[in-house]
């Protein structure tokens, strides 16, 4: 069989499922030579040792360690293995708490080609909401629970149902050709360690014109959450890591920085990707703890604040040149193509809303000129679309609001 797949697993301290997914891919897939290219971020619970252990008996098993003394996360470490170890043409992004279900290469063989990405369905335990994107069933979370002859079962039973079935999306485990992942600069280090790096390169691959097709006869059981999340050795059972949360809220903030709104997809997850407007806002009666909550929304910020204090606490948590983006409200405001007036002492939750929604409702306006909606005074002197330039990571005028 000549198709062969390079699957990219970053592991950090979860080597329990690291070895679950490794032992279903090599039991269950169509043949023995797809390649398993980990990543040991700074673990200290034997991956090391256990990564030693398999190369020596398994060939097509390839792995790197980050020493530390920091972890480097999966955002490098996704595109580490791909460029320096992977040597298949195809490789897919996996997690460690995937187990790979009989024959799933064949539906991806059957999808890939250049400029299209082929993602393999979710079954998932119910411990986040049901969608329209996966399939919802409780074979349980932990690798010494999984009921595998349970759950190989009901996965043969119900392939009639998935047969030649196929929907646009994207998500892990995805897969794609390695030129067109490095065609465009791989994944953002803005986001590293993790969270919102997938969102973001989705957006790029959906602006660069790539196909998305999700394979219903091609799944993994999910466990979900296993690397940070909901990793047992960062947190209790059912709760929410400290270390996921904050960086979670410190990726969003600079996802925002980045497309001008939060991640917007449809209910099979398929990238809904705005215009990318360069908006400038003039904000009277503001204060720092405003500051902190438009400074992301905008491409320059223009109050009466001193900026100091904030760019302190706030520089190290974006690579975006925050003293280039905050100033003085009596500065010439002719630099950004769109200028939006308000009055800062009228903001309220409901009226914060028309931030996240402001790139469409430019886009629909259709227009220079000048408008009014709710308390906010619109200023449009040029109405342009700076969204593909953001594609690659290397684009100029992403670089160009970024720290040198």
């Amino acid at each position: 069989m000549s198709f062969k797949i390079s699957f990219i697993q970053p592991s950090r301290n979860n080597l329990k499922y690291l070895k679950w997914s490794y032992e279903s891919i090599r039991k269950n897939l169509s043949h023995k030579e797809h390649e398993i290219c980990v990543a040991d971020d700074f673990s200290d619970d034997g991956t090391t040792e256990w990564c030693k252990e398999t190369a020596t008996k398994d060939p097509h098993f390839k792995w790197i360690r980050n020493d530390g003394p920091t972890r480097l996360g999966h955002t490098i470490l996704y595109d580490r293995l791909i460029n320096e170890v992977a040597t298949n043409d195809v490789v897919m992004i996996y997690h460690a708490d995937m187990y790979a279900c009989p024959n799933f290469d064949k539906y991806v063989e059957k999808h890939i080609k250049p400029g299209t990405v082929v993602s393999l369905t979710r079954i998932e335990p119910p411990l986040h909401p049901p969608g329209p994107e996966k399939i919802t069933e409780d074979f349980k979370t932990e690798p010494e629970d999984f009921d595998e002859d349970k759950f190989l079962k009901w996965f043969n039973d119900s392939k009639l149902n998935r047969r030649d079935k196929t929907t646009e999306g994207i998500f892990a485990p995805w897969a794609l050709y390695k030129s067109d992942f490095q065609s465009i600069g791989g994944h953002d280090i803005l986001y590293a360690p993790q969270s919102k790096e997938d969102s973001d390169i989705f957006n790029r691959f959906q602006l660069n014109g790539y196909k998305f097709v999700q394979t219903w006869e091609g799944c993994v059981y999910h466990m979900t959450c296993r690397g940070s999340r909901y990793n047992p050795t960062l947190t209790e059972v059912g709760t929410e890591s400290k270390e996921w949360l904050a960086q979670n809220e410190k990726s969003s903030r600079n996802f925002i920085r980045k497309w001008g709104h939060f991640v917007k997809h449809n209910d099979t997850m398929k990238p809904i990707v705005p215009p990318r407007y360069d908006v400038g806002f003039s904000v009277l009666n503001c204060d720092e703890y405003k500051v902190a909550l438009l400074e992301p929304w905008c491409d320059t910020l223009y109050t009466e604040v001193n900026y100091s204090r904030y760019i302190n606490v706030e520089q190290k948590n974006t690579k975006f040149d925050l003293k280039n983006k905050l100033k003085n409200y009596n500065t010439v405001q002719q630099t950004n193509d769109i200028i939006i007036e308000f009055d800062g002492d009228r903001l309220t939750n409901q009226s914060f809303e028309f931030f996240n929604m402001l790139q469409l409702m430019l886009e629909d306006s259709g227009a220079v000129g000048v408008m009014e909606y709710d308390m906010y005074k619109i200023k449009i002197n040029k109405l342009q679309d700076y969204s593909k330039e953001l594609i690659n990571i290397d684009g100029q005028w992403y670089q160009n609001k970024l720290l040198k």
